[in-house]
């Protein structure tokens, strides 16, 4: 089980560095592409799977994105919605994504809003068009439209969001396999939960958004966050494997209660929600658990909890905490201490067999590499070690047999050069 330890102050240059994290702050990718959100489908410019996007969201009008689809894959459009530094939000502050096809019949329609926190964070919502012998509407080839709406809330400020737009393609299945998801965990079961992690924390900061995010294993690690600020981090789940996570606050000064202190969320391959949890802190420790989830299983996406079905595929689960920015108000301006003990539970097993590759591969492959290959170090210098640690590849997810074969021999050719190059 991951969890999360916030302790005191850690001094004034780390104090330096939350200032320059500022509030409302989010890393967007460097590669991402700049699109302008229409203001109708008939100028809404077209999104690509296996590229990202930066936009802007209005304050009181829909923005337009287009979608070109086939009709045997599933479609799905991450948005993440960024306050900008400075602005004033409100527990009802936030976004509601829509999909439609070209007879405006509905795909999906999601919304999340900022909530109990009151602070400005990404808020995530992820619209899709899924194949299935279930439905009737959105089943063809053709054009399709993401329709991103503002929920404004009531004493926020009207002004634009930024936007983050990752749309994923997941090719069809080879042939079929059952509909009927896995028993889900019961939430009040301790057995549902995976179990702590102890030992020592390793220094790993987290990303500061999606494309960034801080690759890490089962372990402890520990990073300084400030008030207002997000991190991100990257946990590879296999195939019938389970992530579970728990937040504490460590205890402090007294000062005011401040609702909605940490959130946590976690997020699939895809930036999809999964869940996500929150907890309110008065300077005495504190602690809020994810609710369990199952282990990752094709079959999960035909459950109608969002907790289950968003457990569809493996690959890079993404664990985004943000602490509030009223934080600061009660317990100055930090930045403070947080411990990530993170945990998987069961091996990773043999996926379903896809016709094609996810656009793009990358958040679907399964890398068990370790902290160090994440880090991008050599470990092994060129050596034996370095030679281990890129062998290490232990499944890959959302591909087909072949290419996976294809992936092991590529891996074989490069550790092979490099021996070579050693010799010489």
């Amino acid at each position: 089980m991951a969890a999360v330890t916030l302790m005191g102050q850690t001094g004034s240059v780390a104090a330096e560095g939350a200032e320059a994290a500022g509030s409302g702050s989010y890393g967007f990718s460097s590669d991402d592409q700049p699109v302008d959100g229409a203001a109708g489908t008939g100028d809404a410019e077209l999104l690509v799977p296996g590229k990202t996007y930066k936009s802007a969201l209005p304050a009181d009008s829909d923005v337009y994105y287009r979608l070109e689809l086939d009709d045997t894959s599933d479609a799905y459009v991450s948005v993440t919605a960024v306050p900008r530094a400075g602005a004033t939000v409100t527990a009802s502050d936030g976004i509601r994504v829509t999909v439609q096809d070209a007879d405006s019949r509905n795909c999906s329609i999601e919304s999340e809003l900022v909530r109990a926190g009151r602070s400005p964070r990404p808020v995530v919502v992820s619209g899709m068009r899924e194949i299935s012998p279930r439905r009737t509407a959105c089943q063809d080839e053709g054009s399709y439209y993401v329709i991103v709406h503002r929920i404004a809330g009531t004493g926020g400020t009207p002004d634009d969001w930024d936007l983050e737009l990752a749309p994923f393609l997941e090719p069809r299945l080879e042939k079929a396999v059952g509909t009927t998801p896995p028993e889900s965990p019961d939430p009040d079961s301790g057995s549902a939960s995976p179990g702590g992690v102890t030992g020592v924390a390793t220094p790993r900061p987290g990303g500061a958004g999606f494309g960034s995010a801080a690759p890490v294993e089962q372990g402890v690690w520990s990073a300084d966050i400030s008030p207002g600020q997000t991190l991100f981090y990257a946990v590879p789940v296999g195939w019938g494997q389970r992530l579970g996570a728990t937040a504490e606050l460590g205890s402090t000064v007294r000062g005011a209660y401040v609702g909605g202190a940490l959130t946590m969320s976690l997020c699939n391959p895809a930036r999809g929600p999964v869940t996500d949890v929150s907890l309110g802190y008065s300077g005495g420790q504190k602690s809020a658990s994810l609710r369990p989830v199952p282990p990752v299983d094709y079959a999960n996406r035909y459950d109608s909890s969002g907790a289950v079905s968003g457990m569809r595929f493996a690959g890079s689960y993404y664990l985004v905490l943000h602490l509030s920015e009223r934080m600061g108000e009660e317990f100055g301006a930090g930045p403070f201490e947080v411990t990530l003990r993170v945990r998987v539970d069961g091996s990773a097993e043999a996926g379903p067999a896809y016709a094609g590759r996810f656009q793009p591969p990358g958040p679907f492959e399964v890398a068990a590499q370790g902290p160090g290959a994440a880090e991008g170090g050599d470990r092994g210098g060129g050596g034996a070690a370095g030679d281990d640690a890129v062998m290490t590849v232990v499944a890959v997810a959302g591909i087909g047999g072949g290419t996976v074969l294809l992936g092991v021999l590529g891996v074989w050719t490069v550790v092979a050069r490099r021996r070579a190059g050693g010799a010489a």
